[in-house]
């Protein structure tokens, strides 16, 4: 198999169970047996000692079969193995650095939103998740093991033998000690550290006492945040939603960017006269707020809510965003005394950005993506949904004592009247080059453009601010991280502006569209 599609940045996903047509299954058990033999190397590389290793699921329907697998290749390469059983990607890194038994490394079996045959592997050591690099090195120590040792990946009925084995890396030999096996609830110890993050800011023992809160699981792994966070606080979570654990998300995509998904949580709001809304993604890495009445607090209004409140505990912070974020978050940030550091896509990049700036004396305390990944220093510059949900229930509690609401901190957010996204196919062979020549193509040509001009600094791809009247706005053309795409975010303050700028666009791209659908 070729290992090297199996990276998704810095994640591992693949197709684990078959059920869509055209959808060949390449994270078997099998490879999971010996991806978790890999992730043992990788680690010994930098570590002496006995090893442990953490492994938690989301809702997923291969999630069991894969843990199983992880976990034999984990004991069989002589380190021992943690089962946590459902859990979020933030507590498979808690877990590493635990102050009473800290494991010495977590892995997350998810794919985020992704659809019911997917799945995947998330990693961290105490010092984070795992870069990009780190990924590949241990995809080539993985291909390494399956071409060098055949045994090690054979299989019956799903059960994983290499007892024939004579490599040093493989179990059987005499070389290996077998790690043990045991389960920790770890979700218990991860609910009562946000509990007693939120009673010791609010000075109170059930602050959110009174208010009605509905959380929309979407039936991934965030439904321990309603009966273990809010209601031990005082919350009435009775109007909740889809906190059952179903990998095959019946009820909606668990995904705050999803437009279903925030129109099901918005709907109960208003339905059951909550106070407030809180949707969480599958593994509860990204989140999203609704308000009473029913209007959603995501993308630019959720980075501008948590922006307000950092910049008034840290005045003057960097906020670091990746690279679609709208002029109106740009101003909200400026009035409140904070400087707005558009970046690039992709929640580790904004991360590794916001730890650079500070490194080299630039004071940085949010990194923070439109998607709902957010990542604070105080908290491990961990992307965390319900560390993010947690400070902005403190927040939410003071404010309920003044008679004011979330919402009313972020009343001078100018949102832009239309904005669209659009997605161009590459059908080229090497996208990336073809991508990249657009790209240039559109960097140099867009410059002779009436009233365009280049957005400057910018990071990641072509950024044009659209200055006449009828446009009013401005166009991001980027490459994808990972897929061959070419997105396009559009956004105007007046009527029409967008289609305007579409059009003006399409009209521009046409020597160069050749391979673009």
């Amino acid at each position: 198999m070729d290992w090297k599609k199996l990276q998704n940045g810095s994640d591992i996903r693949g197709v684990a169970i078959e059920g869509v047509e055209g959808e060949a299954v390449n994270l078997s058990a099998e490879t999971a047996y010996i991806i978790g033999k890999a992730f043992v190397e990788w680690l010994r590389r930098r570590n002496t000692g006995r090893l442990s290793v953490a492994v938690g699921v989301d809702s997923r329907i291969s999630g069991p079969m894969l843990s199983d697998a992880i976990i034999k290749g984990i004991c069989e390469s002589g380190a021992d193995a943690v089962r946590c059983g459902l859990a979020s990607t933030p507590a498979m890194f808690m877990i590493t650095i635990d102050s009473k038994r800290p494991c010495s490394a977590g892995i997350m079996i998810t794919a985020s939103h992704l659809p019911y045959n997917r799945n995947g592997f998330k990693f961290f050591t105490p010092e984070g998740g795992l870069e990009k690099a780190d990924i590949s090195e241990i995809l080539e120590i993985a291909e390494d093991f399956d071409s060098s040792c055949p045994s090690c990946c054979d299989s019956e009925g799903g059960s994983i033998s290499s007892s024939d084995c004579s490599l040093q890396h493989c179990a059987g030999s005499a070389q290996t000690a077998v790690g043990t096996v045991s389960s920790r609830d770890y979700m218990s110890e991860y609910s009562a550290i946000l509990v007693d993050y939120i009673r010791r800011g609010a000075d109170a023992e059930k602050p959110l006492e009174g208010m009605k809160i509905v959380v929309d699981a979407g039936n991934g792994a965030g439904g321990f945040f309603a009966t273990d966070v809010l209601r031990p606080l005082g919350a009435d979570i009775s109007t909740s939603q889809f906190l059952e654990p179903d990998g095959m998300f019946p009820n909606h995509v668990p995904n705050p960017e999803n437009a279903e998904a925030m129109d099901s949580i918005c709907s109960a709001v208003v339905r059951s006269g909550a106070d407030l809304g809180i949707i969480f993604d599958t593994d509860v890495d990204r989140s999203a707020i609704v308000d009473r009445q029913g209007s959603p607090i995501n993308r630019n209004s959720l980075i501008a809510l948590i922006s307000d409140i950092i910049l008034r505990e840290h005045p003057g912070s960097t906020i670091v965003t990746d690279s679609i974020t709208s002029v109106g978050l740009a101003e909200c940030i400026s009035t409140r005394g904070g400087i707005h550091h558009r970046f690039k896509r992709g929640y580790k990049n904004v991360i590794n950005e916001s730890k650079r700036l500070n490194s080299v004396g630039q004071e940085s305390w949010i990194a923070i993506e439109t998607s709902g990944h957010c990542a604070l220093r105080e908290n491990y510059y961990l992307d965390d949904g319900a560390f993010l949900v947690a400070k902005l229930l403190l927040e939410a509690a003071k404010l309920a004592r003044q008679g004011r609401e979330l919402g009313s901190l972020i009343a001078d957010l100018r949102q832009p009247l239309e904005d669209k996204e659009i997605r161009f196919k590459i059908t080229e062979e090497d996208f990336a080059a073809y991508g990249s020549e657009v790209l240039e193509f559109v960097r140099r040509e867009a410059s002779n453009v009436a009233d365009w001009s280049l957005e400057e600094p910018n990071f990641e791809g072509v950024r044009v601010n659209c200055s006449a009247p009828e446009e009013s706005g401005w166009f991001l053309l980027r490459l994808s991280l990972h897929d061959p795409v070419l997105p396009l975010n559009i956004e105007s303050d007046v009527r029409g502006g967008v289609a305007i700028i579409e059009q003006r666009l399409r009209a521009l791209l046409k020597p160069v569209a050749g391979g673009l659908v």
